[in-house]
């Protein structure tokens, strides 16, 4: 399967980020992916206005218009946006959009559904739960017979996400991010990418947003906006595929369903977990 990680620098204006979603399918189409992935927060970015006041529901017309650019370039399309929650705040919203596929070539299940973040991003002196509410659901879907787990940012340092989307099916996972720059995060966040990936044994892309710095992008102090490095890491916790630059970009890379299978043969840890681990016996190898 191919896929794309589209490496942008969204702003305040969601019609202007919109078009940016639009360009990237476009070229990622044309590159044959059949998955394109945005970072979290494409919407509209951490740190540049209310969220509250262009959040929508799954059926409002932002995600709407992301609908049919995904249908008109027939791909599936992951972007991050925000939704409304209950209080005045919003859910830090994963949408997915567009034609599924079931494995033999046909057209399958419509896709347009939502993964709401689980673990909010109360660290480094933030604190996304002040105006965001958490998700309590992990999601796996299916594209094109592979199993696809969902995931956005912080939620990366928490292994046992990992390994539970594996035990629902989960081959392939994506995490979008806006990974705050600092001292070490470019490091741990590489390095998380690839223990995540060993420890469901999937293979992992993690897509971030570009690097307002190298963009010549002010933003808010202390707002986690991004630092690049999107990268596919494999189900053995290797990096296969970086982007060259911490800008902004687009990488098209391949997955190898047949190669999750080879390396759960080889090393069983879903299947081998005991009493410190929540059991995955019953994980396809």
């Amino acid at each position: 399967m191919r896929i794309a990680a589209a490496q942008i620098l969204s702003g305040r204006d969601p019609q202007d980020n919109l078009r940016q979603v639009r360009e990237r399918v476009a070229e990622a189409a044309a590159q044959g992916a059949r998955i394109v992935v945005f970072p979290e927060a494409t919407m509209r970015a951490f740190g540049a206005g209310r969220l509250d006041e262009i959040a929508e529901p799954l059926d409002g017309p932002w995600a709407t218009s992301v609908a049919e650019v995904a249908r008109e370039h027939g791909v599936v399309v992951v972007v991050g946006m925000f939704t409304p929650a209950r209080g005045g705040r919003v859910h830090n919203t994963l949408l997915v959009t567009g034609q599924a596929g079931d494995g033999a070539g046909g057209a399958g299940e419509d896709l347009h559904l939502g993964y709401d973040k689980i673990h909010l991003f109360d660290a480094f002196g933030f604190a996304e739960s002040d105006t965001v509410s958490a998700g309590d659901t992990t999601r796996v879907i299916t594209v094109d017979g592979v199993g696809i787990g969902l995931s956005v940012c912080y939620d990366i340092r928490f292994p046992g996400q990992y390994r539970r989307l594996a035990a629902e099916g989960a081959r392939l996972t994506l995490c979008s991010a806006s990974w705050g720059a600092g001292p070490g995060k470019v490091d741990q966040w590489r390095l998380l990418a690839r223990a995540r990936a060993l420890d469901a044994t999937t293979f992992l892309l993690a897509v971030d947003q570009a690097d307002p710095d190298v963009e010549g992008v002010e933003v808010k102090k202390g707002a986690p906006t991004g630092i690049g490095h999107s990268l596919l890491v494999g189900p053995d916790g290797s990096v296969r595929d970086e982007m060259e630059s911490q800008g902004s970009g687009l990488l098209v890379t391949e997955v190898d369903d047949d190669e999750v299978t080879r390396i759960r043969e080889a090393v069983p840890v879903l299947a081998n977990g005991r009493i410190t681990e929540e059991p995955a016996a019953e994980v396809a190898q």
